[in-house]
């Protein structure tokens, strides 16, 4: 088991201040959420990193977000071929991917099979992260398909995010629980039962977090723990470091260096 930073912790810094803090801060490596920076999106620039720093690329996040549509194109599928070419190529072992948007018609029908055709195919692991309805006032957007709820698929590999079971008002280790050892990778942050995604320090917000870690324990978790935190509205460097301290020390809490 591997305690890393996504590069997402760190906005609006860059891919390589990611790596920068992680090493300072004495995570086991760095997970890249490929977005706008050119950075994320270089296998060549990463490598270099991963040699610079002397810390490895753990996972890969696809981008998959409403603002990165069109990096590496626009065709869902030829963004996850080339997410598996660039995770290879800088030794990542995941890919984290969301599941379509409901407007993404051929994308959500062909998700699930396409998914499990992927990971049939690559020595890396494609692992769907759980979502969340949209709030708003007193109605929601179920803007994912199939599904938000990841459970009501049979992918083989599945991401725990902490601050989207705080928007879905799900519990997570109910959703562990569920998702027995087909869970691979856990996003730790937390959250307020706000209707924004709000990806707090871990212990700063109402999830269940540390007994989620326990839980993780006692039945022998071996994926990997990425910390992915907010510190966008931080007053300064210095209280970013901090946060980013904060998030790898809650896991060391519960999973001390050696026991991993």
């Amino acid at each position: 088991m591997k305690i890393g930073l996504s590069t997402s912790s760190v906005f609006p810094e860059s891919t390589a201040a990611a790596f920068e803090l992680a090493a300072l801060n004495g995570y086991d490596g760095v997970e890249i959420m490929v977005g706008m920076d050119s950075m994320s999106q270089d296998s060549t620039a990463l490598r270099n990193l991963v040699q610079h720093y002397q810390l490895p690329i753990i996972s890969l996040h696809s981008p998959c977000l409403l603002i990165t549509q069109r990096v590496w194109g626009t065709n869902p599928w030829g963004k996850l071929d080339k997410a598996r070419e660039v995770a290879e190529l800088v030794g990542a072992t995941s890919v984290v991917v969301h599941p379509p948007f409901r407007w993404q018609r051929e994308y959500a029908k062909n998700f699930e099979n396409g998914i499990a055709e992927l990971n049939r195919n690559s020595q890396v692991g494609f692992t769907v992260e759980n979502m969340y309805p949209w709030r708003a006032g007193p109605g929601s957007f179920p803007a994912y398909a199939p599904d938000w709820d990841i459970r009501k698929q049979d992918y083989e590999n599945v991401t725990l995010d902490f601050s989207h079971t705080s928007v879905s008002r799900t519990d997570p280790i109910e959703m562990m629980q569920e998702f027995g050892d087909r869970l691979r990778h856990i996003h730790l942050a937390d959250g307020t039962d706000s209707a924004a995604d709000e990806h707090l320090v871990p212990g700063r917000g109402t999830q269940p977090v540390r007994e989620a870690l326990e839980f993780l324990k006692r039945n022998g978790f071996d994926g990997n723990i990425i910390a992915e935190i907010s510190t966008r509205s931080v007053v300064d460097r210095d209280e970013r470091i901090a946060d980013i301290k904060a998030s790898i020390d809650f896991v060391r809490g519960v999973f001390p260096r050696g026991e991993e």
